[in-house]
């Protein structure tokens, strides 16, 4: 089954899709390196959010997605 990943917003045009399925369990590490170079440097903004399961992570080096889960990468929003 894996660990569904969702890049939302411009995220998604980094990562060239909106999702990713990759093998479970990953943790923080493990997220970093199955999104690339180019993602993983946008996760090192605080303004980039980690849900996992359907709750934004307080401490995204916390994560310990397992399988069946939905990882969602949330970049900053902008408003006026």
């Amino acid at each position: 089954m894996g660990v569904r990943i969702l890049f939302l917003g411009p995220l998604a045009d980094l990562a060239g899709s909106h999702e990713r399925e990759v093998a479970a369990p990953l943790d923080w590490a493990g997220l970093r390196a199955a999104v690339g170079a180019e993602i993983s440097t946008q996760l090192d903004d605080a303004r980039v959010h980690v849900a996992c399961g359907g709750k934004v992570l307080a401490d995204n080096t916390a994560l310990d997605a397992r399988d069946g889960d939905e990882i969602a990468l949330l970049p900053p929003v902008s408003g006026g």
